[in-house]
């Protein structure tokens, strides 16, 4: 089944693609070749191209009283499933707001994973007859620690740490702060937990139509880091 909309045909309707011409140019020499005044005037100008033999297509340039339906482009209709979902930056449960943190210690990061901070999520958008169903999903998490370090990528949620854990490293999603927060503004690290999503969608009932593209959303956070007491 051929695709309802195509970025460089235009719109599909009965059998044939159609692209409206803007070019006032390629329109005025339209107009002179069309068979009479009456013909090209108050009508839209259209590159129609239909397929011959079931596979070569071939192109004309058509004026049209009654231009074809529009037809919403799927992807279009993805993007707004996507403003459906009402996604969010990661909600991040560690490093926690309020917690204190010491140089030299790993820290483990981690977020909660809800349908609007972390997926899967699924929505669908319809117009005119076409329905599009998109599903969303954290593919990777990016932190930047605001120690300007280099970002710390983790492709899943993070660990929870536990008191079992002791000192070891998070085996999947952690970072050692090598200095002390205490000239930073508030002294406070800040840090910004930068999730990728990945949307896939895909037009019901037509299997040949589907598609993908990534959003980004955000969340900041906080981490008060100070250097090891010695006590005599």
């Amino acid at each position: 089944m051929l695709p309802c909309y195509d970025p460089d045909l235009g719109s599909f309707s009965s059998g044939c693609y159609y692209k409206q011409i803007k070019d006032p140019t390629l329109i005025a020499d339209m107009r002179k070749t069309a068979t009479s005044a009456g013909q090209a005037n108050g009508l839209a100008a259209y590159e129609m191209t239909c397929l011959l033999d079931g596979s070569s297509p071939g192109s004309v340039y058509v004026f049209l009283k009654n231009p074809p339906a529009k037809v919403v482009d799927p992807a279009t209709l993805a993007r707004q499933a996507v403003d459906k979902m009402l996604l969010e930056g990661p909600e991040v449960t560690s490093p926690r707001a309020g917690g204190k943190y010491v140089v030299g210690m790993p820290m483990w990061m981690w977020v909660d994973q809800t349908p609007t901070t972390y997926g899967p999520n699924r929505a669908t958008a319809s117009v005119g007859g076409v329905s599009v169903t998109a599903t969303a999903v954290v593919s990777w998490i990016s932190w930047a620690m605001g120690d300007g370090t280099a970002a710390v990528v983790c492709k899943g949620p993070g660990t929870k740490y536990t008191s079992s854990m002791g000192m070891a490293r998070s085996p999947d999603c952690g970072h050692v702060y090598g200095r002390a927060s205490v000239a930073e503004a508030g002294g406070k690290f800040h840090g910004t937990a930068t999730a990728t999503w990945s949307v896939d969608w895909r037009v019901a009932g037509v299997r040949a139509e589907t598609g993908s593209f990534t959003e980004v959303r955000r969340s900041r956070f906080t981490a008060v880091v100070g250097e090891v007491q010695v006590l005599n």
